[in-house]
Order: C-alpha cells, then structure tokens, then sequence
C-alpha cells in the first residue's frame, strides 16, 4: 500500500432524536397523562490506534465520516435509540488536528487508544419532561442537539524504537532486511527508499520496532530532497543508529553534516541515545577501518561495524540494539 503521512477528513457527529409529544389514551382511564419519550443520543466520531496500520492511504479515498443520528423518543415514556457511533482505525503515532487550532487535540501513540473526535447531540426532551402541578398536559418538547462537525487534519509521525538515517546509499534498506522482516526496495543509486519502512527485530522476549528512513541530504532541514518531508518521522524514534558509508573518503564531514541537518530540523533529536555504525566494510581494508575508528574514538563517538550485504557484524549489532531498546 502507497505511503501516506498526512490527510484531511471531515467528520460529522450524529444529531439527538427528537422528544415525542403524546398523551395516554387507554380505556378505563380517563384521564391519562403526557407520556411522550425522549429522543435517543446521536453517535460519537471515535479514533482508534492500531498497531498493524502503518500509513494514512485510506483517508485519500474516503473523506467523509458521518455516525448515525439518534432516533426519536415514542410514546408511553419510550426513549428513542441511541445513534451508532462510527470508529476510524488510525495509525499509531498520529496527530489529530482540528483545523481551528494550532496544536493537536490528541495523539495516537497506544495500541487501543480511543478519543472521541466530534460528540454526539444529546436527545431532545418528550412533553411528559414538562409537567408540572400547574402545567398538567404540555404541548412542549425540544428537537434534539446538532452532533459536532469539524475538519480534521491527520499528521502521521511513525512510532519505532530504534531509527536508521544517513545519507543516501548509506545502505539503511539492506541493513533492515538483514535485522528484520521488513523486504524494501533496494537499488544502487541515490533514494531508493522513498517511504520510511517498519520492520520488527524479534530477540528473546524483545519485540524490536526498526524504521528505514530516507536519506537525508545536506539543505533537507530547508527542503532539499526527500529530508524534509520524512525528518518529522526521526522524532518518534526512540533512539537512532546513523549508519555510514566507511567507503566514503569525507566520512567525520558527512557524519558532522547528519547531525547538523537534525539539529536544525529539531534540536531536541540530539538528545536521544545515538550509535554510529559504519557500513560496507567489506569494500576497505583493515586500515582503513582502523583509521576512522580512531576518528571517531577521539571524538567520543562509539561506533560499530557492519557488511549489511555480507552479514558481517551483524549480531554485535543486534546485541547493541537490544541494550538501547531496553533502556528506552
């Protein structure tokens, strides 16, 4: 299914019944009183996370979700039916925005989670409501509330543990179908990854959520290439691995570059726990592996090493991603 991240949908809630006016009329009873019902409740607009959705697609075809109105009251005191509400199953991880307002009014992030969108009108009250001792046989009701009705906007930010990002042929595809279930799509030239993928690293008692995201670039916090409209997704890893190139004769610049573009994009990314692993060591020598290691040490900067296409270094890596999963 196409890679969708943003939508907007309408909603409409369901109008209350109306209240009935009616009057006893049975035999052997002369004089029988107001009876008429109150109308039933409109239905709610429900939102509902689910873990197995993991794109907004559906929402590009149907647009307009409307719960059923709530029926009107009868009489001898018989309440009408509440209306049905209507369910929308959302990924988790995504924004709810009502159009009217800058900040979300709600956001998906369990497996289950529900939130009433737009609220159903409440019943119109029947005549029997009316009484009183001076007032014995009214002729009044009320017409049931308007359910509420608003324009939603949707911001998918995918939810993961652990975040893969680097630059473009970095191969972060190749690295999560060697980790995990996930089957991208994988080429030899620039953004082969278009659309973040999901896959699940399974180890021992850990269920291990891994993201692909598409390369970024230098100038992707300003909208050069893909970076911008897929960053957003890096902020709701929990931790990150920046996978790089080993091949790459300017590889501390392309790392420096990395974490400048997320610093400028969100300041706050630089504050999740962060592993540097550098790729394609199979391409190099010993010495050269040696020589960025050392780089890198001398910066502080831990890193590991891997040949995603070959498997080497691959359950070290596993090893260290099962520590970052636990502590996050």
């Amino acid at each position: 299914m196409k890679f969708v991240d943003e939508a907007k949908i309408y909603v409409k809630a369901g109008d209350g019944g109306k209240g009935c006016v009616s009057f006893r009329r049975e035999k052997y009873v002369p004089k029988g009183g107001p009876d008429g019902g109150d109308g039933g409740k409109g239905g709610d607009v429900v939102v509902v996370g689910k873990k197995d959705i993991s794109t907004l697609a559906d929402f590009k075809y149907r647009r307009h979700y409307k719960a059923e109105n709530g029926r009107p009251g009868s009489n001898r005191n018989k309440k009408g039916r509440d209306g049905k509400d209507i369910f929308i199953n959302l990924p988790l991880g995504t924004l709810i925005y009502d159009t009217r307002f800058d900040e979300p009014i709600y956001d998906l992030i369990k497996d289950g989670d529900t939130f009433i969108v737009a609220k159903g009108g409440k019943g119109g009250r029947g005549n029997a409501r009316f009484v009183t001792p001076v007032h014995r046989a009214p002729l009044e009701y009320e017409e049931g509330e308007k359910g509420e009705e608003k324009v939603l906007f949707l911001n998918l930010k995918l939810i993961s543990d652990i975040g893969i990002i680097g630059l473009p042929n970095a191969g972060k595809s190749t690295l999560i179908s060697r980790l995990t279930n996930a089957k991208p799509k994988i080429g030899n030239y620039p953004f082969t990854t278009l659309t973040p993928t999901l896959g699940v690293l399974n180890e021992e008692d850990l269920n291990i959520v891994i993201s692909d995201i598409p390369g970024i670039v230098e100038g992707a916090s300003q909208g050069t290439g893909l970076g911008l409209t897929f960053l957003k997704h890096i902020e709701r890893s929990h931790s990150l691995i920046i996978l790089m190139d080993i091949t790459s004769p300017t590889l501390y610049n392309d790392y420096l570059m990395l974490i400048n573009e997320l610093k400028a994009f969100n300041e706050d990314i630089l504050n999740k726990k962060k592993t540097v692993v550098f790729n394609k060591i199979d391409l190099v020598d010993d010495e050269t592996c040696k020589k960025w290691t050392q780089v890198f040490s001398e910066k502080d900067i831990y890193t590991l090493k891997v040949s995603a296409l070959k498997g080497e270094g691959i359950e070290p890596l596993k090893r260290c991603l099962k520590d970052m999963a636990r502590f996050n």
